[in-house]
C-alpha cells in the first residue's frame, strides 16, 4: 500500500480515501476499540485543560466532541486525533479573562476560519518549516506557564487578589500564599500525578489519567476532604449536549478579539501539523497538511457554534490512537461518539472531581510537553541556543506570539548572514 506521498497535495479527506480503499468489520473493530481507549483518556483531560484555561469544564467537551468528529472526518491525516490541548490554556485563559466567554467563542470562529483559509491557500507546508530551535522553546515556555498555573488548585492556595497573568508575577503571588497550602488538596494532587506516572511505567496499556482522576474522587468523597470540586466551583457539567448558536460577531466585537483570534490561529497551525508528522513517524505514512489546516479551521468553527474551546492536532491523544491500532478517522470519529457518551453518563459523577487531581494530571501533562532533552541540547549550541534562549525568554515575559516572532525573526537572521541555526550540530 502507498503511503499517501504521491497524493499530499490533494484536498481529499482521508476519510474518502480511506472508504475508497475498502472498508471492513476487522478494521472496524480495531478502531473502535482505538475510539474508546481515546475516548477513555480524552475525558478527564479535556476538562482538565478547560478548568486551566479559565472557562467551565463541559467546554473542553464540546470542543472534544464536536472538534474531533470535524477533524477526523474531514482531515488530511489517517490517525490524527482533534480536541483542546494545554498549548493554549494560556492564550485561552488570557482571551477568556480580557472578553469573557462570548468574546472567546468569536475567538475560536475567527480563528476556524483563518486557519482554513491557510489550507485553502496551500500555506501549510510552509508553516511545517518553522524552525526546530523556536518550536521546541516556545513548547517548553508553555509547559512551564501551564505549570505555574497549576500550583493554585495543587495546593488549595487562596489568594488575597485574581492571580496574576504574567509568570514572574504569579510565581511571586503563590509563593506568598503557601502559607495557606491545603494539605489535602496538595496530598490528592501529588497522589494523582504519582499514580499517573507509576501506572505509565508498570502498566502502560491502562487509563491512567482516568484512573487517577476517579481513584482522587473517590478518596475526596469518602474520607469527606475539605477540597474545591468541581461542583464547588463550576455546579458540574450539564447532562445534555448544546444546540448550536452564533457568538457576537458585529464589527467592533470581532476588531477587538482579531489579535487574539491570530494568535489562536498561529498556534492551532503549528501545533496541528507536528502532531500530524508524529503521527507520520509512528505509521509510515504521509498525511495532507493543507488539507489537515482546512479541517483543523472548520473543527474551531464548529466548536465555537457549541460553545467550545479552541482544537488543534493533539499529540498524546493521537500518539495513544495510534498505539491502540486505529487504522483509520474512523476510530477518531468514534472516539467523539464515545465521549460523548461518557460525557452523558458521567455528567452527575463530575461535580465530585477535584480541581487538585485535574491539577496533578495536568502537571504530568507538562512534564511530558516540555522537550526538556531536546532544548538542553539546543542551548548548548551558540546559534540555535540563541535562538531557544528568546524564544522562551519572550514566551514567558510577553506572550506566546511575540516569542515565535522573536524566535523567527533571530533564526532568519543567522539564515541571511549565511549561518542557519539548522547547520549547527552538538558537540561531541
Amino acid at each position: 500500500m502507498p503511503n499517501g506521498a504521491s497524493t499530499a497535495h490533494l484536498y481529499r479527506p482521508k476519510l474518502a480515501t480511506v472508504l475508497g480503499e475498502g472498508y471492513g468489520c476487522d478494521a472496524l473493530r480495531a478502531d473502535a476499540a482505538a475510539g474508546l481507549t481515546v475516548a477513555v483518556v480524552a475525558l478527564p483531560l479535556s476538562m482538565a485543560i478547560a478548568v486551566a484555561s479559565g472557562v467551565s469544564p463541559e467546554r473542553g467537551l464540546y470542543a472534544a466532541i464536536v472538534g474531533g468528529l470535524v477533524v477526523s472526518a474531514l482531515g488530511g491525516s489517517r490517525v490524527q486525533i482533534g480536541g483542546p490541548a494545554g498549548a493554549f490554556i494560556v492564550l485561552v485563559a488570557a482571551t477568556a479573562v480580557r472578553f469573557g466567554l462570548q468574546g472567546l467563542l468569536t475567538a475560536v470562529l475567527l480563528s476556524g476560519l483563518m486557519l482554513a483559509v491557510l489550507g485553502a491557500v496551500r500555506l501549510g507546508s510552509l508553516v511545517r518549516h518553522m524552525p526546530h530551535a523556536v518550536t521546541v522553546s516556545f513548547t517548553c515556555a508553555i509547559a512551564a506557564t501551564i505549570a505555574a498555573g497549576q500550583l493554585r488548585d495543587f495546593a488549595g492556595l487562596r489568594l488575597p487578589a485574581a492571580e496574576p497573568g504574567p509568570f514572574i508575577p504569579k510565581l511571586a503571588a503563590l509563593a506568598a500564599a503557601l502559607p495557606g497550602v491545603n494539605p489535602a488538596a496538595l496530598g490528592l494532587g501529588v497522589a494523582t500525578a504519582a499514580l499517573i506516572l507509576g501506572l505509565r511505567r508498570l502498566r502502560p496499556g491502562w487509563p491512567g489519567m482516568l484512573i487517577a482522576v476517579v481513584a482522587a474522587s473517590l478518596a475526596a468523597w469518602a474520607l469527606r476532604l475539605p477540597v474545591e470540586t468541581i461542583g464547588s466551583r463550576f455546579g458540574g457539567i450539564p447532562g445534555r449536549f448544546p444546540a448550536p448558536s452564533l457568538p457576537p460577531l458585529d464589527l467592533s466585537h470581532v476588531t477587538a478579539v482579531l489579535p487574539a483570534a491570530l494568535s489562536f490561529t498561529l498556534l492551532g497551525a503549528v501545533e496541528s501539523l507536528l502532531s500530524a508528522k508524529v503521527a507520520d513517524r509512528m505509521t509510515s505514512r504521509v498525511h495532507r497538511s493543507n488539507m489537515e489546516l482546512v479541517a483543523q479551521g472548520l473543527a474551531n468553527v464548529a466548536s465555537a457554534l457549541f460553545g467550545g474551546i479552541c482544537v488543534t492536532g493533539t499529540i498524546a491523544r493521537t500518539a495513544t490512537n495510534v498505539r491502540a491500532g486505529a487504522r483509520s478517522p474512523v476510530a477518531g470519529m468514534l472516539h467523539a461518539v464515545f465521549l460523548l457518551a461518557l460525557m452523558l453518563a458521567a455528567a452527575p459523577l463530575a461535580s465530585y472531581v477535584p480541581l487538585a487531581a485535574l491539577a496533578g494530571a495536568l502537571l504530568v501533562v507538562c512534564w511530558n510537553m516540555a522537550e526538556k532533552q531536546e532544548f538542553a541540547a539546543l542551548l548548548r549550541q551558540w546559534r540555535p541556543g540563541l535562538v531557544a534562549a528568546a524564544t522562551f525568554g519572550v514566551t514567558l515575559g510577553r506572550d506566546l506570539t511575540a516569542g515565535i516572532v522573536a524566535g523567527c525573526l533571530l533564526a532568519a537572521l543567522f539564515a541571511l548572514i549565511g549561518r542557519p541555526v539548522t547547520e549547527e550540530r552538538a558537540a561531541p
